[in-house]
């Protein structure tokens, strides 16, 4: 039998989701886990690798192996005692053996988290990108106004990391929502797919636009510049979560 699951999992102490050699990874407290309920080795598929630090309330995966079956229902409480606390597997059913999460996904949504206050909040570290310096109302507007030059089809090379290998660097971005609630600043960003580092690299030009060293206007000419140097700086891994994948 093959599982589509959804996990949840907070990344503070992760290594990122695929496995590493030596490293602590999601991917492989998956596995270790997924092997001692079934008894047989499994193979554990994401739709996303995710970065060290970053946080999931959503993501999706598959598991399938040569033998063992659980009912698609019983298996987030079998697997419950066997996953770390940082991480949580609350759903599951059975799936196509042609499925994958990543290539079959139609899109996901990521919600970046901004502690923008002059002291720092001890229940947000490593949950949000503490940042001191206050945006101002105006900055957030700023910060909006330059988000409509990003959402739509584009090649999104500026805003992917420096010695990526990926050859098809276009994506569509459907939304950018920038709300404030209290000392958190929160952006959504859906789009069909993301370049390695994507999101970060947003963040980190709006901030720089809220902060008025780029203008909103001079958005269209990073992206048509395909040049990382021209963007703002890669925003940190903690304040990133993976919010839901569309499939």
């Amino acid at each position: 039998m093959k599982y589509f699951a959804k996990i949840k999992y907070l990344g503070t102490n992760f290594h990122g989701f695929q496995v590493q050699p030596e490293k602590r990874t999601v991917q492989g407290e998956l596995c270790a886990a997924m092997n001692a309920v079934f008894g047989v080795p499994c193979r554990v598929t994401g739709c996303s690798r995710t970065d060290g630090g970053v946080h999931a309330n959503e993501f999706c995966l598959t598991i399938d192996n040569d033998g063992g079956t659980i009912p698609p229902d019983k298996l987030p409480l079998a697997i419950a005692r066997f996953l770390p606390e940082d991480i949580c597997l609350f759903y599951a059913k059975e799936c196509d053996s042609e499925f994958h999460p990543r290539y079959d996904a139609k899109g996901k949504e990521y919600l970046y988290r901004i502690l923008n206050t002059k002291v720092q909040d001890p229940f947000e570290t490593n949950r949000a990108w503490f940042l001191p310096r206050i945006i101002s109302d105006e900055g957030l507007e700023r910060m909006r106004e330059a988000a409509k030059y990003i959402i739509g089809e584009h090649d999104f090379s500026a805003f992917m990391a420096a010695g990526s290998d990926t050859d098809d660097t276009v994506r569509v971005v459907d939304y950018i929502k920038i709300e404030r609630n209290g000392d958190i600043i929160e952006l959504r960003i859906h789009a069909n797919g993301f370049l390695y580092n994507m999101v970060r690299i947003i963040v980190g030009t709006l901030v720089y636009v809220s902060e008025g060293k780029i203008d909103p206007l001079k958005i269209k000419d990073i992206i048509n510049a395909k040049d990382r140097t021209r963007a703002g700086k890669t925003a940190p891994a903690d304040g990133l979560y993976l919010e839901k994948v569309f499939i």
